[in-house]
C-alpha cells in the first residue's frame, strides 16, 4: 500500500484519529521536548481480548456471500461470531486487541518516539495459552509484549499489555509521568502539562479534524496526518506481537530491512498462504 501511495502519489489518510486530539499532540510534544526527562518505558494499555466459544455453525444469512466475504482466509463453515465487529478476535482475520486499541495506542507511542519511518529492534510476548479448539475465539485473554527502541545511547521500553487504565502513560525520570487518553491529560504534576514550552520547542504536526485533514491534504496535496507509511509502521508493531506471542520466544527487528534477524521461522510469518484464486500481485 506505500509503495502503489507513492507511485501514483495518492493522498491516504489511516483512520488513526488520536493523533487530531489535542491531548494526544500535546502529551507527545511534552515527551518529545523532555519535559519528563529521559522516557524508561512507555505503557500502552489495550485492554483484555475476549474469550467465547465453541459457537455453533449456522446456515448463512441471506444476501451474504460467505465465501466472498472469507476472501483469502481458510474455508470454514458460518458461524455468526466469526463475522461482523466479531471478527477481530479470530487469529484467521485480524490480530485481537493488539490491531485494534494497540494499533492507536502504540501509533501515539512511536509518534512521541520519533519512530514514524522506523521501529523497534526487539519483540518479546507473554500471553497463552491461546484457545484451539474449532470455533473458539484464539487470541490469549491477557498480554504483555515488550519492545525495545533504540535512539543514539537512549533505550526505552515500550510495554502493551491487556491491564490497566486504557491508555498511554509515559514514564520518565525521578517518578515523573504523563497519561493520556481520549479523555483525559493528567501527569505526576500538573506542572508539567500547564507550564508552557519555550519558543523553540518542537511541535508536532497540527490537526483538530482527522476527516478534516484529509480533504485538505487532497486539495493541497501535502502528507496528512497519518499518512500510510506511518499507518504501516505502527501496526507493524502490533502484528510483531502476534507473531512474537505464536512463537513463544523474544524476536530480533531490523525496521530498516522489515525482516527479523537471523529468524526464518519468523520471516515466514510476516505473510501467509492465500487461499486460491485470491492473490496479490506486486
Amino acid at each position: 500500500m506505500v509503495q502503489v501511495a507513492r507511485k501514483t502519489e495518492r493522498i491516504y489518510q489511516v483512520g488513526s484519529q488520536q493523533r487530531s486530539d489535542a491531548r494526544f499532540r500535546l502529551a507527545c510534544e511534552l515527551v518529545r521536548n523532555g519535559r519528563i526527562g529521559k522516557v524508561h518505558r512507555i505503557e500502552t494499555r489495550i485492554g483484555e481480548n475476549p474469550q467465547g466459544g465453541p459457537f455453533e455453525v449456522e446456515a448463512v444469512p441471506e444476501g451474504l456471500n460467505w465465501d466472498f466475504w472469507l476472501g483469502q482466509t481458510p474455508k470454514v463453515d458460518f458461524v455468526k461470531r466469526r463475522c461482523h465487529y466479531e471478527f477481530r478476535w479470530w487469529q484467521e482475520y485480524s490480530g485481537g486487541k493488539l490491531t485494534d486499541w494497540g494499533a492507536h495506542h502504540n501509533d501515539i507511542a512511536q509518534w512521541a518516539l520519533d519512530a514514524d519511518n522506523s521501529g523497534p529492534t526487539s519483540v518479546e510476548a507473554m500471553g497463552y495459552p491461546i484457545a484451539t479448539q474449532p470455533n473458539c475465539y484464539n487470541h490469549p485473554r491477557n498480554f504483555e509484549i515488550t519492545y525495545e527502541y533504540v535512539r543514539g545511547k537512549e533505550r526505552t521500553q515500550l510495554v502493551c499489555m491487556g491491564s490497566g487504565q486504557n491508555g498511554v502513560m509515559f514514564l520518565g525520570d525521578k517518578g515523573k509521568w504523563i497519561f493520556v487518553d481520549r479523555g483525559h491529560l493528567t501527569a505526576s504534576d500538573k506542572k508539567l502539562i500547564d507550564e508552557p514550552l519555550p519558543a523553540d520547542a518542537v511541535r508536532l504536526y497540527k490537526s483538530n479534524d482527522h476527516m478534516g485533514n484529509f480533504r485538505d491534504c487532497v486539495r493541497n496535496r501535502k502528507l496528512p496526518i497519518c499518512d500510510v507509511e506511518v499507518g504501516h509502521r505502527s501496526v507493524t508493531v502490533c502484528h510483531l506481537a502476534n507473531i512474537a506471542l505464536n512463537l513463544k520466544r523474544k524476536l530480533q527487528w531490523d525496521p530498516a530491512k522489515e525482516e527479523f534477524v537471523g529468524d526464518e521461522e519468523a520471516n515466514r510469518m510476516r505473510s501467509r498462504e492465500m487461499r486460491s484464486p485470491w492473490k496479490i500481485d506486486v
